[in-house]
């Protein structure tokens, strides 16, 4: 054996020593590095911690597979590479990806079973060179714990938006998508919400798509407040076993001690989303032969209560010239009606600007007769979560609100510094009773004026959780329009509060990360498709032969010697 094959030999056995004992030494370790710029395969610490909870296989079907449109390509491909490093935190998470469409004889009964489960299609438009058609995809994933199961969206609805904007939104909510279903399967149910009845607010049925979707994730139930009259210490005990209360359109006065009861809630730490309407207006009451009513304050008596807080909803209706759609009828009447749409100012559309968790990357969401917000100072910090456009106004009540508003032609002039008004406000501290040096409404040993720090949530908007009814007063999903067919973002928004508001963990907080997707312009591509195929396939082709060309040419002349 001649010396340089037993160098060769020697190095060899030293790089295989070298790996087998670095392969041992890393079974040891666990680390995965991720090379993206924006790190959005580096899972945060709330996933991390939830995905430790999982103690038992957990199954996830994932509907994106099959011959998909590029855009839900991109999104297959950031769902399995999540999925992935999920899977390599803890091996009892077991994806697989299915095509409900595959097999043609059976793709009926599978969408019927999808549909049953709530898994709805969305039907999207090819544009391949030119050449358009249509295509079925299901966007969802089922997941499936300890015989408990819960659907996980992986196409985030963004009205109005093109279907790569939909891919982009999506991306950037897949990993507290799949968190949130995670946690809500694996994670006993512990926080319990109250939604306060007793003061005219919104029935269930009305808010029922809601309360379904609380009851995913925390124990609701009813809590009246007519039991205060008779016992209001035993109500206010009553009341403190909850950690949320949600007051949904109340449209009768509350007495000062029901207001004790809240405030004293508050105080000590439970906490409150309040969504109220502070003028008596309703769509329903326009649609008469003159299709003119009246609008007029409501005076629910929670005035000095939202001041002492450091809030203040005002008596008036905002009105946006970035409204939504309502179809009207035009010309005449009987058969022949004609329907138009015209935008509808005082449902403000409303897109928010804000970088907070509650809203970031939320898509449009839909007031109704919705009133001004002013935050006063009193040391308790306040965020302003949604506001409506630049071209918007305060109409102050009572005052007449006609259908021949839809008519109105104005300009930029008519909303100088009248816009931006806020309609929903997050206010995080340490609240003051309202009744700190007055007289209580009735005794109670364990009052305190200040408290624990906590969070309010409050919308002048009380139809903004209200759900529509089909024509078999059946609810339809929260925040679709049946007069318009647009679906809002008012779901999304109503759980984030929630989950903000009741989030020990941090979950919320996944939100907050910024994905960058680096997508192609379609149409340049088309304008240029013969050069792009050649740079992106006829290219690396070329380069590849003239490097194999130049290495065989080096070999030759290296061993020829």
């Amino acid at each position: 054996m001649t010396t340089s094959k037993k160098k060769n030999i020697q190095s060899l056995g030293i790089t295989i020593a070298i790996l087998l004992f670095l392969n041992g030494i890393s079974s040891y370790f666990f680390h995965r590095f991720d090379l993206t710029n924006d790190k959005r395969y580096t899972l945060s610490t709330t996933s991390l911690n939830i995905i430790k909870q999982v103690k038992a296989p957990l199954y996830v079907k994932i509907y994106l597979q099959g011959d998909l449109p590029a855009e839900f390509k991109r999104l297959q491909s950031e769902t399995r590479d999540l999925f992935e490093e999920f899977q390599a935190y803890n091996k009892n998470i077991i994806f697989e990806f299915v095509d409900p469409l595959e097999n043609e004889d059976e793709s009926m009964d599978n969408i019927k079973e999808l549909y049953s489960k709530g898994l709805t299609p969305i039907n999207i438009t090819v544009d391949d060179k030119g050449k358009q058609s249509q295509e079925m995809v299901f966007p969802w994933a089922i997941a499936v714990y300890n015989n408990k199961e819960v659907n996980i969206p992986l196409l985030k609805n963004i009205m109005g938006a093109s279907t790569t904007q939909k891919v982009v939104g999506s991306v950037q909510h897949l990993e507290y998508s799949i968190a949130d279903a995670i946690n809500k399967i694996t994670v006993e149910k512990q926080k319990k919400v109250a939604v306060i009845k007793g003061n005219g607010e919104l029935q269930d049925v009305q808010i029922a798509k809601f309360l379904m979707q609380v009851r995913e994730s925390y124990h609701i139930g009813p809590f009246t407040l007519d039991s205060v009259a008779k016992n209001p210490t035993g109500s206010l005990e009553a009341l403190q076993k909850y950690d949320l209360a949600i007051i949904a359109k109340p449209t009768e006065t509350f007495t000062d001690a029901e207001k004790q009861v809240l405030d004293q809630f508050i105080v000590n730490g439970g906490k409150t989303m309040w969504l109220v309407d502070q003028v008596n207006m309703e769509m329903d009451s326009l649609y008469n032969d003159s299709g003119t009513t009246l609008a007029f304050p409501r005076d629910l008596n929670l005035n000095d209560m939202f001041f002492k807080y450091g809030f203040r909803i005002n008596p008036d209706l905002v009105k946006d010239e970035q409204g939504s759609p309502i179809k009207l009828a035009t010309g005449e009447q009987g058969s022949a009606t004609q329907y138009q749409e015209f935008n509808w100012k005082f449902a403000p559309q409303v897109y928010p600007i804000s970088k907070h968790p509650i809203v970031k990357n939320l898509g449009g969401i839909k007031f109704d007769f919705a009133s001004g917000i002013d935050t006063l100072k009193n040391g308790i910090k306040k965020t302003v979560l949604l506001q409506s456009s630049r071209y918007s106004k305060r109409v102050g009540s009572p005052a007449e609100i006609n259908l021949n508003i839809v008519e109105e032609e104005t300009s930029p002039n008519h909303y100088l510094n009248t816009g931006y008004i806020p309609l929903s406000v997050l206010l995080e501290g340490s609240f003051h009773s309202m009744f700190e040096n007055r007289v209580l409404p009735f005794q109670q040993k364990s009052f305190q004026t200040a408290g624990k720090p906590n969070k309010i949530i409050v919308i002048s908007d009380g139809d903004l959780i209200k759900n529509q009814l089909d024509k078999n007063f059946q609810p339809v999903e929260l925040g679709y329009d049946q007069r318009s067919g647009n679906l809002y973002d008012n779901k999304d928004f109503l759980m984030n509060c929630v989950n903000y508001l009741l989030d020990d963990n941090g979950l919320i907080n996944i939100r907050s990360k910024d994905l960058e997707l680096p997508l192609l312009d379609k149409e340049k591509v088309y304008e240029s498709y013969t050069t792009t195929q050649i740079l992106t396939i006829g290219l690396p082709i070329l380069i590849l032969g003239l490097f194999g060309i130049v290495f065989t040419f080096w070999r030759k002349k290296k061993y020829a010697r």
